[in-house]
């Protein structure tokens, strides 16, 4: 089941996987919490969609790569934020809730 809250998500990252029925960004942000950047960057930059990019350009900011980060927020359609990438990966799993 989709988690309902961060706390939710948080406590989920004890498992050996992220559970199937979750959304491909949320997996991907689940392997990006458990330490798996790679496994996480191969599910973001496949999928198609504003939140793909969104995930993807996250994950290339946490890599520090600041202009592949840049390109995926602006195919995100989306600012570089002017925030910490604690606070940006508590938006995006938020987001995606």
């Amino acid at each position: 089941m989709t988690p309902k809250t961060f706390e939710e998500f948080q406590s989920a990252l004890h498992l050996d996987s992220p559970p199937r029925e979750w959304s491909e960004a949320m997996r991907s942000l689940w392997f990006d919490a458990n330490g798996d950047w790679e496994s996480s960057h191969n599910i973001a930059q496949d999928i198609q969609s504003s939140m793909g990019n969104w995930v993807h350009a996250y994950l290339h900011r946490k890599e520090g790569d600041k202009w592949n980060a840049g390109y995926w927020y602006n195919r995100a359609d989306r600012s570089f934020p002017d925030y910490g990438l604690e606070d940006e990966f508590k938006v995006l799993v938020e987001a995606n809730l």
